[in-house]
């Protein structure tokens, strides 16, 4: 049950997925019963569903205050909607010119935060809805008694019957960050294990458990300021999240290089289909590699119970924590003895984490080395109790205007081919302009998304045709049938644009039968109609005020490598004796930006693109920046421990290791930004061989220096393989210029 627990909290995190289905299920379902009981027909009813499901899922605040006061200045805003469309129905010209300057303010409100956003969203939908059920002047005072139950309906589901907080979010999303670090484990025993059939399986499955441990440290990350009322807790949390994450992606780096004769590069765990270093195989029979493997399930045990009751889990963890210090070690290779130390890391972050989400732990079973990594926890947490704004663009050239703009446009242009189409269902062909243009920011994502809407609704149709059939004229069964379409379109929305096009094209197949409008050209034109909205919004987003996908993955670009310099800078520098900065925030706008960066280029990567280079370079130029990000978190991680921690201390000698990578990341950056500058990117002596005699490592510094020295190396080479895909000049210490191939993201 334990197990099953897991996946579910793994597969969605904070259960927010299955939160959104059933809230919005509910409230259609309590809408429905209640118009029911005040005897409401068929036609009442579908408008009832359509707005009870616009009242909730348009709410976007996570404060539950401020979720019922923009649900409040919903309601007038809906009815506001639906008696203008009823006014206007009979006035086409008029009604058209109203819906156009409808969807500007609509987007337009974007720039005004969330309840902006909403209520556009509710203005728009509402609308929609009119003409979808054909509300009149005469009936206009029924259907607003209908928005008003509805909305109402959604109220009491949102904070009655599936009420969410804050604080029970964030402390979900806790337990699928538990989960997923423990499914990553099983992954890296599986990469353990694995004989030559199975290694490249193991290593992406491996890279999939990375990947999503990532993602769901970034939710923590976006909820932890409304989940915590304390700052210095969620300041303490986010740290003990990073650390977690860090350790368990090093702890895979260091079983790969121990299964392979040379050390692994930090890319082959961010790029899918990467090689594998080239080595031998792992002897099958080996005294230390047994209790490497028994050790890795303990240590997903530890991490899977809440709490470590017990002796014999106490004994465990005590026995982990002791592969911090060498003679604890067990006798074999040195790459394996790594692992072993990555294991007493990883455990130490376990514990970290176990004490900041769970509390105070039992410390009657502590060694000595638990008690030590207790103080320095303490000593830690102790540090942690005890950004320049960027000017913004006006005019058109603010993103919320030009949108508000690119998709006016687009919806007068797909109301003139929806009417030449259909009369009566024109608006289908506005609604796919308006809805590819949300959460999109050039081109080529409104291309994609359009694409996938289409392929969604044409999918969607057959499966209409077959649930109208079965459906029939049963009122209740095919409102049972909506629900349920309506419960998958909301559950695998953030999983697939395509899954959810889908399952609301199915759903409103029995609606229309519902309406007694359904037949096989119903659903056909549909099609036409959703074809034609894609197309007028990919037309205006082209031509209307455009931004090209390479100017928006530029900029994106630019930003990541901004916030990549201001990581580095700053861990390096408190590495290097300068003052404390704001290292986990910086972090974790670098997360943000690689996280933007990644979605702005799927036009680029997704699978259909006919630019197979230009997709290998895209793939390949992130796969290096969350290589970067990688080494600039664990250096930002590193440097949080060196007031407290007792193996690190300050050496004025990091800066100048630094400031190579510094200066190259700032020529990529300016060039990727078309810039005038003339400055080529710097190769040099590996930061590696300050680990030499004579360097910083004399005889040896320290496991943690080696470390350091290690990420700044592991740097220094991302940073330059960035400069050949991005045709950015390279300069040798002779002088001689290097150029890359000209193939920009």
């Amino acid at each position: 049950m334990a197990r099953w627990r897991d996946r579910v909290a793994a597969s969605d995190p904070g259960l927010l997925r299955l939160a959104a289905g059933l809230r919005t299920v509910a409230a259609i379902s309590l809408t429905l019963a209640v118009l029911s009981l005040l005897g409401a027909d068929v036609q009442h009813l579908v408008a009832g569903a359509i707005a009870a499901m616009v009242a909730t899922f348009a709410i976007r605040e996570k404060q539950r205050p401020r979720q019922a006061l923009t649900l409040a200045l919903g309601l007038p805003t809906a009815l506001a909607s639906v008696s203008v469309a009823a006014l206007l129905g009979t006035r086409q010209v008029a009604g058209d010119v109203f819906f156009v300057v409808l969807i500007f303010c609509a987007v337009y409100g974007r720039r005004f935060g969330d309840r902006g956003t909403t209520l556009g969203l509710i203005g728009f939908q509402v609308y929609f809805l009119a003409l979808f059920v054909g509300v009149t002047t005469d009936d206009l005072a029924g259907f607003c008694g209908v928005i008003a139950v509805a909305f109402a309906c959604s109220a009491t589901a949102r904070f009655l019957l599936v009420p969410q907080t804050p604080t029970a979010v964030l402390e979900r999303l806790r337990q699928a960050f538990r989960a997923r670090l423990a499914q990553l484990l099983d992954a890296q025993l599986e990469l353990l294990d694995a004989g030559p059939e199975d290694v490249e399986k193991a290593l992406e499955h491996t890279r999939e458990g990375t990947a999503r441990l990532h993602e769901t440290a970034m939710m923590i990350q976006g909820r932890l300021e409304e989940g915590t009322s304390d700052e210095a807790v969620a300041r303490l949390v986010q740290r003990r999240i990073a650390d977690a994450e860090i350790t368990a992606e090093r702890l895979g780096l260091l079983l790969l290089t121990a299964r392979s004769a040379e050390r692994a590069d930090t890319l082959t765990m961010h790029l899918p289909g990467a090689p594998l270093p080239e080595g031998g195989e792992l002897p099958v029979r080996d005294e230390a590699l047994d209790v490497l493997r028994r050790d890795l399930t303990a240590l997903g045990l530890l991490v899977r119970q809440p709490a470590a009751d017990g002796t014999g889990m106490a004994q465990v963890r005590n026995r982990l924590l002791g592969y911090r210090d060498e003679e604890n070690l067990p006798a074999a290779s040195p790459d394996v003895q790594d692992v072993f130390r990555g294991l007493g890391e990883a455990t130490r972050a376990v514990l970290g984490l176990r004490i900041a989400l769970d509390g105070p732990q039992d410390e009657s079973e502590d060694s000595p080395e638990a008690a030590r990594s207790r103080e320095e926890l303490d000593a830690e947490d102790a540090a942690i109790a005890a950004e320049e704004e960027e000017p913004t663009e006006t005019g058109l050239r603010r993103p919320t205007t030009r949108a508000a703009v690119q998709v006016a446009v687009g919806s007068s242009l797909a109301m003139v081919g929806g009417e030449l189409l259909s009369a009566h269902r024109w608006y289908w062909a506005v609604l796919t302009c308006w809805i590819v243009f949300l959460n999109t920011a050039s081109t080529g994502e409104i291309l994609v998304k359009g694409s996938r809407r289409l392929l969604g609704t044409v999918l969607g149709v057959v499966a209409g045709i077959l649930l109208a059939g079965i459906a029939g004229h049963h009122t209740w069964t095919a409102f049972t049938v909506v629900l349920l379409c309506v419960f998958a379109m909301f559950y695998t929305a953030p999983l697939s644009y395509t899954l959810s096009s889908f399952f609301v094209t199915a759903a409103l197949g029995v609606l229309y039968t519902l309406l007694h409008t359904y037949s096989l050209s119903v659903l056909v034109l549909r099609i036409e109609e959703t074809a034609i909205g894609a197309a007028c919004g990919v037309a205006a987003a082209a031509l209307v005020l455009p931004v090209h996908t390479d100017r928006r993955t530029n900029e994106l670009l630019t930003t990541v490598l901004d916030r990549l310099a201001d990581v580095t800078s700053a861990a390096v520098g408190q590495l290097s004796g300068e003052p404390p900065a704001e290292l986990l925030d910086l972090a974790r706008d670098l997360d943000e930006a690689l996280a933007d960066l990644r979605a702005a280029t799927q036009p680029l990567t997704h699978p259909v693109s006919p630019l197979r280079t230009r997709r290998d370079t895209a793939q390949y130029v992130v796969a290096l920046l969350e290589t970067c990000a990688y080494h600039a978190r664990s250096l930002a991680a590193t440097a949080e421990l060196l007031p407290t921690h007792p193996s690190i201390a300050a050496d004025p000698r990091l800066r100048g290791a630094g400031q190579r990578i510094l200066h190259n990341i700032g020529a990529i950056a300016a060039r990727v930004a078309g810039e005038p500058a003339t400055a080529e990117v710097v190769t040099g002596p590996s930061v590696a061989s300050l680990l030499k005699p004579g360097g910083i490592g004399t005889p040896r510094y320290g496991r943690v220096t080696d470390r350091v020295l290690r990420h700044l190396q592991r740097l220094d080479e991302a940073v330059l393989g960035l400069a050949r895909p991005l045709g950015v000049p390279l300069t040798r210490p002779l002088g001689v210029p290097v150029t890359g191939p000209q193939s920009p993201v």
